[in-house]
């Protein structure tokens, strides 16, 4: 009995040490270590931004000659510019800990800042062919609808976190009830900017986070109802308070039936020129350089409509190697979801990489005449400043999660 006194039993001081510091363990730290990073992510990001440059500044040469007079590359210095920034921003915030935004206050602010530049876009705006998308400051056009996008993933990811209760109406509960509040201004805005590829992935971001964050079908079905129930309203106060109300989407779901008969109209234009330009390169294209729909036949060539180009210059295996990087960027990414160490940062890397496919899709698709003409860039190819740093940032993002993984 007397070696019973030699027995040691742990104090409860020494288990509230140990939970002590195990919860400073999980606190955001400012700075990651550098080992962990997931590399064969990066080079696929690389890779697209390279191929991206490289084929937006074969598909901008004219334009650029014709709008500055005798400088074909205008559009190539303004991309390479922001895809320097870009690049500088994404090494940045792989570095930064991505817990950091679970901070209510950061993400109360980046939101606010989000609405309000949407709703200064939407009063004082500038765009063309009747949808307002743009901010001018100065000489640059600046587009909050892409910041916009990746701060939704972000408060959506947020409030799926912290904000699991049930919100009871009557005798209806229903969960999610703050992602829906969240969403509200976004696609209120999206609509009366008349910015419908905006408003398409705004609502595509938050079925993905939703269904991602585990609440049941029956809540979903419920806020996809508000959601259907909402759109009927804003479309009803929008073909009221708009002149020609619907007619420029109307306009825009005719041209992809009118191109049946061969028969060019302005609203086809577009579509005709693409189809007749991937039509033109065969399997292995007219050469880099080359494309005859550039010259100011196909509009928007360098932007929204790149991928004709691709295809024309470089032929279907242009285009298949395209879609190849895209399908390892998808892949890549979700692989970092899965393996990433909690809820947030899985909402968030699913969010991100569920973004940039779907834009690809829809991209491709409009090009293919697949799809209604929305004005979807191809990530990484289009020209457009605001989204090529916006893009940038969301792989910092990413790569900030791959940090913390334990197995990739």
């Amino acid at each position: 009995m007397a070696g019973t006194n030699n027995i040691r039993v742990v104090k409860p001081a020494d288990d509230a040490g140990k939970r002590k510091q195990k919860r400073r363990s999980r606190e955001p730290r400012l700075i990651i270590p550098s080992q962990g990073m997931d590399h064969v992510f990066l080079v696929i990001v690389a890779v697209l931004l390279a191929f991206g440059i490289l084929m937006m500044f074969s598909a901008s040469y004219m334009e650029g000659l014709l709008e500055s007079g005798n400088d074909g590359y205008k559009y190539l210095r303004v991309q390479a510019t922001s895809a320097a920034i870009g690049g500088v921003i994404m090494i940045f915030l792989s570095m930064i800990d991505y817990h950091l935004f679970l901070n209510s206050k950061v993400v109360l602010l980046g939101y606010l800042a989000v609405v309000v530049l949407l709703s200064y876009t939407t009063l004082r705006g500038v765009g063309q062919a009747e949808a307002i998308r743009w901010i001018r400051i100065g000489s640059y056009n600046f587009q909050p609808s892409e910041v916009a996008k990746p701060v939704l993933i972000v408060v959506l990811s947020f409030l799926a976190v912290r904000s699991g209760g049930e919100y009871k109406i009557g005798r209806f509960s229903i969960k999610g009830v703050p992602m829906l509040i969240a969403m509200a201004p976004i696609c209120v805005n999206m609509v009366f900017q008349r910015h419908i590829s905006g408003l398409l992935i705004m609502c595509a971001i938050f079925a993905c986070v939703v269904v991602m964050s585990g609440i049941s079908w029956r809540d979903i079905v419920a806020m996809g109802l508000v959601l259907g129930l909402a759109a009927i309203v804003m479309i009803f106060v929008f073909s009221l308070t708009r002149e020609n109300g619907l007619s420029y989407i109307l306009t825009r779901l005719s041209s992809m039936s009118s191109t049946d008969d061969g028969q060019l109209t302005d609203e086809n234009w577009q579509v005709m020129q693409s189809l007749i330009a991937m039509g033109s390169g065969g399997w292995f294209g007219l050469g880099l350089g080359a494309s005859r729909q550039k010259y100011l036949w196909l509009p928007e060539a360098q932007n929204d409509f790149i991928i004709p180009i691709i295809v024309e210059e470089l032929g279907y295996i242009g285009g298949i190697a395209v879609v190849i990087l895209f399908v390892l960027f998808m892949i890549r990414g979700f692989r970092i979801a899965k393996t990433a160490p909690d809820k947030f940062g899985t909402l968030i890397v699913t969010g991100i990489v569920f973004q940039i496919g779907f834009q690809a899709i829809l991209n491709i698709g409009v090009a293919c005449n697949a799809f209604p003409n929305t004005g979807v860039s191809l990530p990484f190819f289009s020209y457009g400043g605001s989204a090529l740093l916006v893009q940038l940032a969301e792989m910092g993002v990413v790569l900030s999660v791959s940090r913390q993984c334990t197995d990739i």
